[in-house]
């Protein structure tokens, strides 16, 4: 069954609409009474109930559209942000792209703290510092050899820009890096989950723990 609050976007338009269907339930409390507020509340909980069983009962799980080819290229989607430039990570890809010709493509999400702090604030900073991730992870595969090019997400959630990535990018496989599950918020959200999902390619979730790699050295 599909839940349709599943990610933070779903949830996020939930609480929208909540907040404007509070609005006649106040005006109407306040202009004819308590009681006809309470009302039209219970009218408006009962469709909204009714509303989210309907699409979990109906609604097929979404499934992203990815680019197709067949010119051999084995082609890797990446999806990283602070664990970007992990060795962890870089053993993987290289390890994947060995002995066969290959392109990697590596999108970085700009970081925020939540959705609205996304919409209300200016990410210039998370765009940059994810950029900066970006190039240098580049260079890292650049140097054993490989094709890689890359990209800062433009969505705060990682999903749609996995998503925009394969509309354009013909992945044959797709890995997500995050950090270890008790200090991941993407793994807190649910973004691996919901990519194994809705995406039709073998998805790897690749685990970097940055603090362990420094210790090593």
């Amino acid at each position: 069954m599909h839940n349709p609050l599943r990610s933070e976007a779903e949830m996020f338009r939930v609480v929208v609409i909540i907040g404007v269907a509070a609005l006649p339930v106040i005006i109407v409390g306040l202009a004819v009474g308590p009681l006809a507020g309470a009302i039209l509340l219970a009218i408006e909980l009962a469709a909204g109930v009714w509303l989210l069983w309907s699409r979990s009962r109906g609604a097929e799980p979404h499934r992203a559209e990815v680019a197709a080819s067949d010119d051999g290229v084995y082609r890797l989607l990446v999806v990283a942000n602070e664990t970007v430039g992990g060795r962890a990570l870089m053993a993987e890809i290289e390890r994947r792209c060995a002995g066969r010709p290959n392109e990697v493509r590596i999108v970085v999400p700009a970081l925020t703290s939540s959705r609205l702090e996304y919409l209300a604030h200016d990410v210039d900073e998370a765009i940059a510092n994810a950029q900066a991730r970006l190039d240098h992870s580049l260079r890292t595969i650049s140097s054993s050899g490989l094709s890689a090019g890359g990209e800062v997400g433009d969505h705060h959630d990682p999903n749609a820009a996995i998503e925009d990535a394969l509309a354009a990018f013909a992945a044959d496989e797709v890995i997500i890096s995050t950090h270890p599950p008790e200090r991941s918020r993407w793994l807190e959200r649910g973004v691996v989950e919901r990519a194994e999902r809705e995406i039709p390619l073998p998805v790897t979730h690749v685990i970097v723990d940055l603090e362990a790699e420094r210790i090593a050295g």
